[in-house]
């Protein structure tokens, strides 16, 4: 066995190449099935696109840099689920572009932060986070309740998820617009319409202020459906049966 390792000790091109060619075997194993995304993620119940609403959200919290500081990965060891809740399935990610599992915890996860904390908490944990939390060392956000949202493009950032995957239809793309002022208000004439597209979404105003749409309320509605879509007690039942 010595005498056959020699070739690639003592001739360091030799062993460049075999390596090359070793790394490129396992590389291709470990990669050509991620070209397959609908054999390798699972279907979970509940899970659906963003609402206009939320995908203006995830903007800001990308825009803020959030994700340097929050994962929206909950590992499957006993300590990460106790703290934080069930472990992280990969549909719950299957339409984040790009994903934000993160990789430094300077806060905590928020894989499952949706409906955890109310709005009024968010509101005041942004302005002023140690006013929430005397320890945190996160900055404040206030200005997020005095700007106005920009969404007069909302569509095309729907239709660009579109192109990437998201399976939203030429309808949801037609009616963002209406469809992220109706999120805000259960009266609106477009709240049917709302309602029929995005079945699970919640309907109110988060900021506190009905009379304008801020960037305040897009972050909100987005931390608020984060790890609520899927009903565990229904997709731990159906594990068990398999």
């Amino acid at each position: 066995m010595k005498i056959k390792h020699e070739i690639f000790e003592k001739n360091s091109m030799i062993l460049l190449v075999a390596t090359l060619i070793t790394v490129s075997i396992g590389g291709l194993i470990e990669i050509a099935p991620l070209f397959y995304l609908e054999n390798t993620i699972e279907k979970v119940q509940g899970m659906r696109p963003y609402t206009p609403l939320e995908l203006a959200g995830r903007h800001i919290y990308i825009r803020e840099g959030c994700y340097g500081c929050h994962s929206q990965m909950i590992r499957s060891t006993r300590d990460e689920v106790e703290r934080y809740g069930h472990y992280s399935l990969a549909a719950e990610s299957m339409y984040d572009h790009p994903f934000q599992w993160g990789s430094t915890r300077t806060g905590p996860d928020l894989a499952r932060v949706g409906e955890k904390y109310s709005d009024e908490w968010h509101r005041e944990h942004m302005i002023d986070p140690r006013s929430i939390v005397p320890e945190s060392i996160m900055p404040g956000y206030p200005f997020l309740a005095t700007t106005d949202l920009k969404f007069k493009d909302i569509g095309k950032d729907l239709r660009a998820n579109q192109l990437a995957g998201v399976p939203y239809t030429d309808e949801h793309i037609e009616n963002a617009y209406n469809d992220l002022q109706a999120q805000l208000d259960e009266f609106s004439d477009y709240y049917d319409g709302f309602v029929e597209r995005y079945p699970t979404a919640k309907i109110r105003d988060y900021d506190g202020d009905p009379s304008r749409i801020t960037e305040m309320d897009a972050l909100i509605a987005y931390m608020q459906m984060l790890g609520t879509l899927v009903d565990f007690d229904l997709y731990n039942a159906a594990e068990n049966d398999r």
